[in-house]
């Protein structure tokens, strides 16, 4: 063999170099189909003030909402939720639960009309004490919510403890109850 053949020649562990990538790359697969990441959103509101807002009356009949009143009492939750919205109605039977266990409910009904808010309320129930009407989104935004239905937990001092994002269903009720306890202490 001359000594211009064993300059070409590929060192011997590159031979494996293939199989190796195919192990790491199965490796990765594995660990990304077993361990899911986890993508729970986290509001950044979370352990803050309610934002400073004041929403009119949503049906004629009943209060609107003033954040300034979440600093006045018992812990709360605030539902935004919509006329429009078919996980809402989803949601509906556990917030009437909720409101029978004597939970103080609120709503911010989204980009909604009197009639349709009327009729998803006398169809779906109503748990609320009082709605406020967000008509163009900006409580929900300042809020940091990014759809409907979100329901927060909001302490006697008016600090936002918890932020539900999605509709409720019965799994969920526990967690609120306890979060709801946890605002009260």
């Amino acid at each position: 063999m001359s000594t211009q053949d064993t300059r070409h020649r590929a060192p011997r562990w590159a031979i494996w170099l293939p199989l190796a990538l195919f192990g790491l790359f199965t490796a990765l697969v594995l660990v990304g189909l077993l361990r899911p990441a986890d993508r729970t959103v986290v509001s950044a509101l979370v352990g803050k003030p309610m934002p400073q807002f004041k929403l009119p009356a949503a049906l004629p009949d009943r209060p609107g909402l003033d954040s300034a009143d979440f600093a006045k009492g018992s812990p709360r939750l605030v539902n935004i939720f919509a006329s429009w919205c078919i996980p809402c109605r989803v949601e509906a039977p556990q917030l009437g639960a909720l409101a029978k266990a004597g939970v103080r409910i609120e709503g911010i009904s989204v980009r909604d009309s009197t009639e349709n808010l009327r009729a998803f309320l006398s169809q779906n129930g109503d748990p609320f004490a009082a709605i406020g009407a967000d008509d163009d989104g900006q409580v929900q935004l300042a809020l940091g919510s990014s759809g409907v239905p979100e329901t927060y937990v909001v302490d006697g001092k008016g600090l936002i403890r918890y932020q539900h994002v999605g509709e409720i269903r019965p799994e969920d009720v526990p967690l609120i109850l306890e979060k709801l306890k946890e605002a009260g202490q």
